[in-house]
C-alpha cells in the first residue's frame, strides 16, 4: 500500500480538519486533458498540450527485451494483473477488483489479455499492443482462460512468472485451474530488468509532470494565507495542478506540529504567524509521476528553523554528489545519514532525526525500486530515477522536508527541479 493511498483512509473521516488531507484526482495512468483554468486561479494555463504519450512502438520493445529475458531464463510466461506493469507493457489502465483483469505474456508469441466481458470495451480502449482479449462471464472462471491462453501459446508445464505485487488469490487460481501444471515463481526480477531503465521519452513526461507540480506549488505558495486549513490548502494545490494539465495523484499538507511527522497527524490545525508548512504533492503525466516537497514558514522564521532548513538542504547535496556511476544507491543514504549524525541528529533512525530513507525509485509509480537506504546494492545506471528527500523531524515541534527528483546520466545526476534556494525563497 502506497503511502497516500494508506493517507487517504486515513483521513477520511476528518478532512475538514485533518492535518494530512489529499484529493486524488483522475487515475495515476491516464493522460491528463487540457483544461481551462477554474475560477480563482487565472493565469494558470496547460503545460501538458504536447505532452505525448508512450508509443506503440516503445511498449513492443519493452515486450520484446522481457520476451528475450524469460527464454533466456527458460520461463514460459509473465502473468500480471491489473497495475502499472500491466499498463507498462500493454497500456491498460484498469483498476483491480474481485472481477481479474490479467495479461498473458509468453515467451513467445503474442500477448493474451483475458477480462470480465462487460469490461472488454472499457480495456480495448487502453490497450495498446495486441488484439486477443478473452472475455469471462460471471459464471466462468478466469483463471481457466488464462491457463487456456498458456497452452495455445504452447506453455504447457514447468515455470511461469506472476508480477510481484499480484494477489494471491490470482495466483492460486490459475495454480489450481492447471491442476498444479506449472511451477511458479517471481516476476520481480523480470519486470525490474525493463522498467529501472527510463527511456528518453519515459523522461520528457517526468520532466513534465515535475514542472507542471512546481508551478503549481509557486502558485499556492503565494496565496496561502492566515486561518487556512490542510485541506483547503491541498484543494487548491489540486485545482492549480489541473489548470496546468497535470493529473493530481497526491496533495500532503502538514502544518505547525504535524510537519514533525512525515506522513502527518489527525490532530486539527490551521495556518498562524510562524506557522511551518510541508507540503509533499504530486501529479501525473501520461502516468508518469512527480513528486515534491517543499516546507516554508508563515512569517519570519526562527534562528533553529533556518538552521535545520539549511541542514536539510545540504542533505540534499550530499546525496547528488555521492551518486556515482556504478555504485551501490544504497551509500547516497548512508552518506546523508552519517552528514546528519555529525550535526547531531540521529543517530541511525532515531529522533529527532531522519526517521526514513533519503529517497526512492519514480516513474509510473511513485515509490518503486531502487531506494536509497542502507543496504540497497543496485548499481546507479543511466537512465535510473530517484526522489531525493532526507527530512529532519523533531516532535512536538517541527519537521523541515525537502524534495526533489533526478535521474541518472553517464555524466552524473540531473534534476529534474532546482533545489530550493533558501527557507526564505523556498519553492
Amino acid at each position: 500500500m502506497r503511502r497516500r493511498d494508506f493517507l487517504t483512509g486515513a483521513v477520511a473521516a476528518t478532512a475538514a480538519a485533518s492535518t494530512a488531507f489529499m484529493l486524488t484526482g483522475r487515475s495515476a495512468h491516464a493522460a491528463p486533458a487540457a483544461q481551462a483554468s477554474p475560477g480563482g486561479l487565472a493565469g494558470l494555463t496547460s503545460m501538458t498540450t504536447g505532452a505525448k504519450p508512450i508509443s506503440v512502438e516503445e511498449r513492443r520493445a519493452r515486450i520484446a527485451k522481457l520476451q528475450k529475458l524469460m527464454v533466456e531464463q527458460k520461463i514460459g510466461a509473465l502473468i500480471l494483473e491489473s497495475g502499472s506493469s500491466l499498463d507498462y507493457f500493454t497500456g491498460i489502465q484498469w483498476h483491480r477488483s474481485e472481477r481479474t483483469t490479467a495479461a498473458v505474456i509468453p515467451a513467445r508469441g503474442d500477448i493474451v489479455v483475458v477480462t470480465p466481458a462487460f469490461e472488454e470495451p472499457s480495456i480495448r480502449e487502453t490497450l495498446a499492443v495486441g488484439d486477443d482479449v478473452r472475455p469471462w462471464n460471471e459464471h466462468e472462471s478466469p483463471f481457466a482462460l488464462l491457463v487456456g491462453a498458456l497452452r495455445d501459446r504452447g506453455v504447457t508445464s514447468g515455470p511461469i512468472a506472476f508480477e510481484a505485487t499480484t494477489r494471491l488469490f490470482v495466483v492460486d487460481g490459475v495454480r489450481d485451474a492447471s491442476a498444479g501444471a506449472y511451477s511458479v515463481v517471481s516476476g520481480n526480477a523480470l519486470v525490474k530488468a525493463v522498467r529501472l531503465i527510463k527511456s528518453p521519452a519515459e523522461l520528457v513526461l517526468m520532466q513534465t509532470a515535475n514542472d507542471v507540480t512546481l508551478a503549481a506549488l509557486r502558485y499556492v505558495h503565494g496565496h496561502v494565507r492566515a486561518g487556512m486549513r490542510p485541506d483547503e490548502i491541498a484543494t487548491m494545490m489540486n485545482a492549480a495542478t489541473e489548470a496546468l494539465g497535470g493529473a493530481p495523484e497526491f496533495a500532503l499538507v502538514l502544518i505547525n506540529e504535524a510537519s514533525a511527522y512525515p506522513h502527518g497527524s489527525r490532530q486539527p490545525q490551521t495556518l498562524h504567524e510562524g506557522s511551518v508548512i510541508l507540503m509533499d504533492v504530486g501529479c501525473a503525466v501520461h502516468g508518469y509521476q512527480s513528486d515534491i516537497s517543499r516546507t516554508w514558514v508563515m512569517g519570519k522564521p526562527t534562528a533553529k528553523q533556518r538552521k535545520v532548513w539549511d541542514t536539510v538542504k545540504r542533505g540534499q547535496e550530499i546525496a547528488l554528489a555521492t551518486a556515482k556511476l556504478g555504485s551501490p544507491v544504497g551509500a547516497i543514504d548512508d552518506a546523508v545519514r552519517a552528514y546528519y549524525e555529525k550535526e547531531g541528529w540521529g543517530p541511525g533512525y532515531k529522533l529527532p532525526g531522519l526517521p526514513h530513507r533519503t529517497g526512492h525509485g519514480i516513474g509510473l509509480d511513485g515509490h518503486e525500486s531502487p531506494y536509497l537506504v542502507h543496504g540497497d546494492a543496485t548499481p546507479l545506471a543511466p537512465g535510473m530515477c530517484f526522489s531525493d528527500e532526507p527530512g529532519l523531524y523533531i516532535p512536538g515541534e517541527f519537521g523541515i522536508r525537502l524534495e526533489d527528483c533526478w535521474h541518472m546520466t553517464e555524466t552524473g545526476p540531473k534534476l529534474f527541479t532546482e533545489l530550493a534556494k533558501s527557507i526564505d525563497d523556498p519553492i
